[in-house]
């Protein structure tokens, strides 16, 4: 049986946010993606490509979920994409993982999931001002990425950290071969 990967997409998503992540996942056929959306129907990133996701966000049953994945975009920061929280909430009880970037992280700092938790976002202040209730403050960590338990955040410029916490994560690459795709992606150095 696969682990299954859901992604959810929006209107104005990331792209580059999981560029990284997505296709060293997708050549692995111990995985499959699964990419949602809220009604199923065509999106376009933040770049403009054009993606016709898999299912609706109605179709999606949360026991089969091994791993959520939210890219940022700005549609978090004006509180939009809350037909996810039912969802979200359920995958988090279920100690499955989550995985937000960027402004994902926000979603969860407002949905109280990073209270209690070692995080990140692009800016502790950011973060405050964007989720009001939020109160992780003595959790949050200067970092790139961060994982804790069954949360991975990220900062939106570390799209290659955010990949290699959730190969991680997810046992994609032994230790060794992880270490060599991050020196490889992050800076251009490959070791045999």
């Amino acid at each position: 049986m696969k682990t299954k990967v859901f992604i959810f997409l929006f209107d104005g998503f990331s792209d580059w946010e999981i560029a990284y992540s997505i296709p060293e996942i997708n050549k692995n056929e111990e995985f499959e993606l699964i990419y949602f959306s809220k009604d199923g129907e065509l999106i376009s990133s933040m770049g403009g490509l054009q993606i016709l996701p898999n299912i609706s966000l109605k179709d999606v049953a949360v026991e089969e979920i091994d791993m959520l994945i939210l890219p940022g975009g700005v549609a978090w920061e004006k509180g939009k994409n809350k037909e996810l929280e039912k969802l979200t909430v359920a995958v988090f009880e279920r100690k499955k993982t989550i995985a937000a970037i960027c402004a994902a992280t926000t979603y969860l700092g407002q949905l109280g999931l990073l209270n209690d938790l070692k995080h990140t976002s692009n800016d502790l202040n950011y973060l405050k001002e964007i989720a009001s209730e939020y109160r992780g403050e003595e959790s949050y960590q200067h970092l790139l990425a961060v994982t804790d338990k069954n949360i991975i955040t990220a900062n939106g410029i570390a799209p290659i950290e955010f990949a290699k916490e959730i190969f991680s994560k997810l046992k994609l690459y032994s230790s060794d071969d992880l270490e060599k795709w991050f020196q490889l992606f992050k800076n251009g150095v490959w070791v045999e």
